[in-house]
């Protein structure tokens, strides 16, 4: 990650973690399309995301399912290299996530996040 100019990352903790590392990121998932039809009519949460869920916002961006095609990937990676203005605004939020998760209760914050999203709080 220390080397990385830019990830193309499964969902899960991994985008949380790149985001703390400061590396632009692509968000990628393509599930099995029954699971994918069940899971979207049973969890109810805007992003899929860490880094979004817990800004609340599209920070990064999230390819799921048949969004997640070479052409995507490569618009979007694309983006994240060459674009100086998103370049800078992915690297602002991530400065807010910092400080949002602040002072090392990291996992309490980001665990209260979700269940407050899942939750409907």
């Amino acid at each position: 990650m220390l080397q990385a100019t830019a990830a193309l990352v499964t969902s899960g903790t991994a985008t949380l973690e790149t985001a703390l590392f400061g590396v632009p990121e692509v968000v990628c998932y393509k599930g099995s399309p029954v699971s994918y039809f069940f899971a979207k009519r049973l969890i109810k949460v805007k992003y899929i995301s860490l880094v979004n869920l817990i800004m609340d916002k599209p920070v990064v961006k999230e390819l799921i399912q048949h969004e997640l095609t070479e052409e995507n990937l490569l618009k979007e990676l694309t983006l994240i290299l060459k674009d100086t203005a998103r370049h800078q605004q992915m690297k602002a939020d991530y400065a807010t996530l910092w400080t949002l998760l602040g002072d090392g209760t990291a996992s309490e914050k980001a665990a209260a996040e979700i269940v407050n999203m899942v939750s409907g709080k």
